[in-house]
């Protein structure tokens, strides 16, 4: 375990300042979700102006994805061994350089560059800020906190689709990444002047030989690997000797990386921590239910424009009606499970995606606004009701020096989670669509004037919800296992 210099004890706090420390980071949180979100409206714009196809431009994404989900966890051990404020102020200049050189990209190979830089900024920025929320906060306000917290990414992720679309209407495709780089720069600035690693949680361990390198490497590669080969961006055939052997590879680096985990003295993630039962379920209760609620935010929109008949800028705003869900149930669950434990604000919260993911299974081409909001609302509000509490309980189970790297590691599990929700629900929907002869690509289908197409996707988006119901429900079955009481708390 790292040790930690000494400092104030955050529990018992006086001032506000965990609240200053809150909306600093948040600041700077906000931006890089957002970016995640708002660049995918833009993906056409770009490749017009460019003259690429729409399969090459979606490597703008793709990129983002791969970059976070190599460097997350590596980064996340950076952070607890060379002090948090440094590295958060770090991570936003990277940010934003990479923003500013998106904003000049002159061909897609620029663009691309600029997006692992902004994506690097990204990693280092969602690695650490949880570790400072929660090491600045009393521990009985930690499940507010990350209540909190929980409602910045959801407003985050659904403002996007809202803010790029009249960006985009109004100064072009560039804009947005100035959208994403002015908040940050607000950040850099207050975290320059908050921030004081005596009171976040600075680790008096600095980086050097004990930093577990080839762990570092092993992670990164084969979480990579994993993602390119299930998202399957080169669109392989699923029998083929890419992908199985994608799958096969990346299988013994991860089993590299446990051999090698738990036989070095530093560790870039203590694997020792799953001996705790408490920390496992938890853990696979989070990577379940964000791959049971992944596919929402990816399938609506298409839903949206292409049954309902509404623009972007209508879809942006209808979608934003889950994130107002996810928000209030956050604010709401966040800050009694501090009072009354995590389990039955997870247990509601991932019955309540059961249930409107067999909703939207339900939905057909004249499913009304009226049905498709309430749905919405409640699919976000059970997200909402489940994510700080389990958080708060996995983060129970650790002691602080290695909040940096288990941040990162949960990070990292919700973004595994949702590429592989989503890469999932496109194949399925691809795979009824060529079994039943017709293929158009998903951006195009608000064109298609053929029902045959139409009664594709649909048969395919119905059989999407009912399977990710179906790994909500493991979600649950690991909540249910989770008991929090068996937690022995590594300091």
């Amino acid at each position: 375990m790292t040790s930690e210099s000494s400092r104030p004890p955050v529990d018992g706090v006086s001032d506000n300042y965990h609240w200053k420390v809150f909306w600093t980071v948040a600041i700077a949180l906000f931006a890089m979700v957002l970016d995640f979100s708002i660049v995918f409206l833009a993906l056409s714009s770009i490749a017009d102006e460019f003259g690429v196809t729409l399969r090459a431009v979606t490597w703008v994404a793709i990129i983002s994805s791969l970059t976070m989900s190599a460097l997350m966890l590596p980064l996340g051990r950076v952070s607890d061994i060379v002090g948090r404020k440094k590295f958060h102020i770090a991570g936003m200049v990277f940010f934003v350089s990479g923003a500013l050189l998106a904003y000049s990209a002159q061909n897609l190979e620029m663009l691309i560059g600029a997006r692992v830089v902004m994506s690097i900024g990204s990693a280092m920025g969602q690695a650490v800020v949880f570790a400072i929320i929660v090491g600045v906060f009393p521990s009985d306000q930690r499940g507010k906190a990350l209540g909190m917290i929980t409602t910045i990414v959801a407003i985050g992720a659904a403002a996007g689709p809202v803010v790029a679309g009249p960006v985009i209407q109004e100064f072009q495709w560039r804009a947005i990444f100035l959208v994403t780089a002015v908040p940050t720069l607000a950040g850099i600035g207050a975290a320059v002047i908050v921030l004081d690693d005596a009171r976040i949680g600075e680790v008096a361990k600095k980086i050097g030989a004990r930093y577990d390198w080839l762990g570092a490497f092993l992670s990164a590669s084969a979480l990579t690997l994993v993602i390119l080969t299930i998202s399957n961006p080169f669109a392989f055939e699923w029998l083929s000797f890419q992908i199985i052997g994608g799958m096969a590879l990346s299988t013994v680096l991860f089993g590299l990386l446990v051999w090698w985990e738990l036989r070095v003295d530093s560790p870039m993630l203590n694997l020792r921590f799953f001996q705790n039962s408490t920390f496992s379920w938890s853990t696979a209760t989070r990577f379940l239910g964000f791959f049971g609620g992944s596919a929402t935010f990816f399938l609506m929109p298409i839903f949206i424009q292409s049954f309902m008949g509404y623009d972007q800028r209508s879809a942006g705003l209808i979608i934003f009606v889950g994130a107002v869900g996810m928000g209030l149930a956050s604010q709401f669950s966040g800050r009694f499970s501090d009072r009354y434990g995590f389990r039955p604000f997870t247990f509601a919260g991932l019955g309540m995606m059961i249930a409107t993911n067999i909703g939207f299974s339900f939905f057909v081409v004249d499913t009304t606004l009226w049905i498709v909001s309430p749905v919405l609302f409640l699919n976000g509000f059970g997200m909402g009701l489940w994510m700080a509490p389990n958080m708060s309980a996995t983060l129970s189970t650790v002691g602080r020096g290695d909040y940096g790297s288990m941040s990162a590691f949960l990070n990292l599990v919700r973004n595994v989670g949702s590429v592989i929700g989503q890469a999932l629900a496109a194949a399925i929907i691809a795979g009824i669509m060529l079994s039943r002869g017709v293929e158009v690509q998903l951006n195009e289908l608000a064109d298609s004037t053929d029902p045959a197409i139409s009664s594709a996707f649909l048969s395919g988006w119905s059989l999407t919800f009912q399977v990710l119901a179906g790994f909500s429900v493991l979600a649950l079955f690991a909540a249910y296992k989770t008991r929090v009481n068996t937690a022995i708390r590594a300091e």
